[in-house]
């Protein structure tokens, strides 16, 4: 379950990092941070088809909250029926070449990541503001086209519980972000993440979200088989920022 700590650490770092459009969202549907009695929270139910929302720079991740600005028609057609049905939308990376076939349905990598809307906000015009809550990553199965929008026959691949990072590791990346924000006008924007109380899973796949990797990095973490592989490929991608930062910067 997201912590109403976790959630408010994510929602502020997108919202400096540029999102200002007000989100009006509907605490009902949200995930509940009280703690419960004995009982589990039960998982957001997650069909097994579902609309396809694929996007040439975008990859998104589980636990973290994607803010959308729905246009085209077949998406406003999209994010209708999804909220008329099973709320929820995968979100996929479009493949290289996807400029010649953009508005068909340019092949997308297979790995994508579960969203549940968790907020629409209608604009007079037919448009809408979408707020997603990451919930599973997915393996695409088998591809629909029978709708003006893509839609997927879906498996999801819920994480195995693991154990916490090892203070040790979690160290060293938080010490190496700390080191790469240096060279960033937005680094108190990240304030929030340095907190202990931040999750291992909230720390890790928001910084995979926010943090300036090209698409391709991006789904290369999100196929990590698990969180601590991807706090390893996390971790060798900030360093690599630095050596490049580092190099650039020695031949000013």
């Amino acid at each position: 379950m997201t912590t109403a700590s976790d959630s408010g650490a994510a929602l502020t770092i997108f919202t400096s990092l540029g999102y200002r459009e007000p989100m009006h969202i509907d605490h009902n549907r949200e995930p509940s941070s009280r703690p419960l009695s004995s009982e589990k929270a039960e998982p957001f139910p997650i069909p097994e088809r579902l609309p396809v929302f694929p996007l040439p720079n975008v990859v998104f991740f589980p636990k973290t909250y994607l803010p959308l600005h729905i246009f085209e028609p077949r998406y406003r057609r999209m994010v209708a029926d999804a909220t008329a049905g099973g709320q929820c939308i995968a979100m996929a990376l479009l493949k290289e070449g996807w400029e010649t076939d953009y508005y068909g349905n340019p092949p997308i990598y297979p790995v994508a990541c579960v969203g549940r809307l968790v907020s629409v906000q209608p604009l007079p015009d037919g448009r809408s503001n979408i707020l997603l809550q990451g919930l599973e990553r997915c393996d695409i199965t088998e591809e629909h086209f029978d709708k003006p929008y893509r839609q997927a026959s879906v498996l999801t691949k819920p994480q195995a519980a693991e154990p916490e990072l090892d203070r040790a590791v979690r160290r060293r990346l938080v010490e190496a972000l700390a080191e790469y924000l240096q060279t960033r006008e937005d680094s108190t924007a990240w304030q929030g993440f340095f907190r202990d109380e931040v999750r291992d899973e909230v720390l890790i796949n928001t910084l995979s979200t926010y943090l300036d990797c090209t698409p391709l990095e991006k789904q290369f973490l999100l196929e990590a088989d698990g969180l601590h592989q991807r706090a390893r490929r996390l971790n060798d991608l900030i360093q690599f920022m630095l050596h490049d930062h580092h190099g650039a910067k020695g031949w000013e």
